[in-house]
């Protein structure tokens, strides 16, 4: 019989990954999503991004640093002032006279709703992965919880662009306040949901933000090809579980019509659903159990992916190939049945073809759930490595020969 440990993993909504560190501590509590600290008027959002809107220390900071809740000014999907939330934290320790680097941490799924917002979980710091060796290098950490996410919701929930602004926002954002000596030199290092985010920090930041410097983008199991990570996981309960938190908020954010995509009596447990945070072992066990209903009535059509604009969405919120040969770290576990291999190592392929080098991280027996910690000791030297200008590990020559080693064992690549 499998333990619990193993339901837990299996269930498999990779993005249930954040809530990975909580397997050995207690429940994630939150504070209501009403919390005033999270509102801005539209006169506060007024400003150029990055700015800070208000700030407050945290109640508990981890070890060795002074974390503090932040509310700056970001830009939403159709370029309009927001307000986004997040952390920043900062070593204790006296900053180097040329300042300290900063590392942008892109959580993966949460919730799609604004009380699903990590700044707001009482166990933040175990989900960032490698926090206690980056402070321990002295980078500064900033972690966004992403538009709708702490801020007035629906949150654009796996949409590339809001999420990658918000990463480059938040990064602005520390160099706004005194004291902490943010360069402007930074690297982003995401997970799942979040590794997509860091691929659309890379995508953007030229553009979207030439006062900062990329030195590399780091992703473990990155959400990349959404359309073959749909049909892959069609069906499962993990699956069952992400396509109705897609679902429901892009019929919000982008006005898609549901009409014929979802069965109507499936509407209360997507709605339900998508009321249920990712935070703790709880509410993975909860979300199993308002999701069972999915597996008998969910959707209309199965293949709703091929009609438009669904189809068009999902290649949208793709992430492309990135600017500049920016330098990049991917890990990925051969057993990953939430990202599959194989549609990492095509985009990695696509990444080495655009000139990007690329240096893997692969767990033979890792599955979504713990991939980015059991590689962030590796995702953290490496990003420390690009921020001393040291010459980047190309693997892409050894991508054919990983793939051919997984068909030879007989497993799913």
């Amino acid at each position: 019989m499998p333990t619990l440990l193993t339901r837990i993993v299996k269930f498999g909504c990779g993005a249930l990954a954040l809530a990975s560190a909580s397997l050995f501590s207690a429940a994630v509590v939150a504070q209501p999503a009403s919390h005033p600290f999270y509102v801005a008027t539209r006169g506060e959002t007024a400003g150029a991004p990055g700015t800070i809107i208000r700030i407050a220390r945290m109640v508990t900071s981890p070890p060795g640093a002074i974390a503090y809740r932040v509310l700056y000014r970001s830009r939403g999907m159709r370029n309009e002032p927001i307000a986004a939330s997040g952390v920043i934290i900062v070593p204790i320790a006296a900053a180097p006279p040329d300042g300290r680097k900063v590392v942008a941490w892109a959580h993966p799924t949460s919730g799609v709703v604004p009380h699903c917002a990590p700044s707001l979980a009482f166990f933040l710091y175990n989900q960032i992965h490698g926090l206690d060796e980056m402070i321990a290098r002295g980078f500064v950490v900033v972690a966004t919880d992403y538009p709708g996410l702490g801020t007035p919701g629906p949150h654009p929930y796996l949409v590339g662009t809001s999420e990658g602004r918000s990463v480059l926002d938040s990064v602005r954002a520390a160099r706004q306040i005194p004291g902490v000596g943010a360069v402007r030199d930074f690297t982003v290092w995401g997970h799942s949901q979040g590794g997509q985010a860091a691929l659309f920090t890379g995508m953007l930041a030229r553009s979207y933000a030439p006062d900062l410097t990329l030195r590399g983008v780091a992703a473990a199991a990155p959400a990349t090809d959404l359309l073959a990570l749909l049909q892959d996981d069609s069906g499962t309960v993990g699956g069952n579980n992400l396509a109705a938190m897609a679902l429901w908020s892009w019929t919000r954010v982008y006005g898609a019509p549901l009409g014929g995509v979802v069965e109507p009596d499936a509407m209360p447990t997507v709605d339900a659903l998508a009321n249920v945070c990712i935070e703790s072992i709880q509410d993975i066990l909860l979300r199993g159990v308002i999701g069972r209903p999915l597996t008998r009535s969910f959707l209309a059509d199965p293949k709703f992916y091929q009609s438009q604009p669904w189809r068009q969405l999902l290649i949208t919120n793709s992430p492309g190939t990135l600017p500049g040969r920016v330098p990049v770290f991917i890990a990925q576990g051969l057993s990953d049945e939430t990202v599959r291999s194989a549609v990492t190592f095509k985009y990695m392929r696509r990444l080495c073809r655009a000139g990007s080098p690329v240096a893997l991280a692969v767990l033979p027996n890792a599955g979504h759930a713990f991939i980015a910690r059991d590689t962030a000791a590796q995702a953290v030297d490496w990003m420390a490595r690009r921020f001393a200008n040291l010459l980047p590990r190309n693997d892409c020559g050894r991508v054919p020969g990983i793939v051919q080693a997984k068909l030879t064992s007989g497993a799913n690549p």
